[in-house]
């Protein structure tokens, strides 16, 4: 396997936080998000089926148009998203072909996980979004009727400092990611010894 151990596989990890803020003047070609989503080939899936389809969004037209369907940080709740300047370059929606199936299993996840690692590896970072508006992301991208929208995966080069933090360990610690008076995200997490039932 070459170089990977798992302590880098641990750093690429690391990296790999949801940022929603980006340095929307620095593109990313089409050719390098098609090759993000050839990452996927290689996850498992359920069935072996191969459900998922992706449609990638990079023409300032389109990133226009389906900007205003994304919801963006729940638990920041004065903040309306990245400015015009700080938007993402391009966008991949993961889609399910429904005329092959109605549940892709754990498909999405796996796939998001492998794109948005590929991505840490070339210093690109996103944020995967589940709050969006389903008709006007269709109706913005004229999707064919067999593809549903599941998640929407906003890319680009991050504009804002992300920082991973250990929670106190007690169960109903507060997991609620912030901003610092810098601007730093913060995003706690919980200690490996929460995670395993004893």
């Amino acid at each position: 396997m070459g170089n990977i151990t798992l302590e880098s596989l641990c750093e690429l990890l690391k990296s790999n936080r949801s940022y929603r803020r980006f340095n929307e003047s620095k593109a990313i070609t089409d050719s390098t998000l098609q090759q993000l989503v050839g990452l996927t080939r290689y996850c498992a899936s359920a069935r072996n089926l191969q459900p998922l389809r992706y449609r990638i969004v990079s023409s300032q037209k389109e990133r226009d148009a389906i900007f205003p369907a994304l919801k963006w940080a729940g638990y920041l709740s004065d903040w309306e998203g990245p400015a015009p300047s700080e938007r993402p370059s391009a966008y991949l929606i993961q889609c399910l072909d429904v005329s092959l199936t109605t549940n892709c299993l754990c498909d999405d996840g796996l796939q998001l996980e492998a794109i948005t690692l590929g991505a840490s590896a070339l210093g690109i970072h996103g944020c995967i979004i589940k709050a969006f508006n389903v008709p006007e992301i269709i109706a913005a991208l004229h999707l064919p009727e067999q593809y549903k929208p599941l998640y929407v995966l906003a890319l680009g080069y991050p504009a804002e400092k992300v920082v991973v933090t250990d929670t106190d360990g007690s169960h109903d610690a507060d997991i609620r990611y912030y901003r610092t008076a810098d601007s730093t995200h913060i995003v706690p997490k919980r200690p490996v010894s929460e995670l395993i039932i004893k």
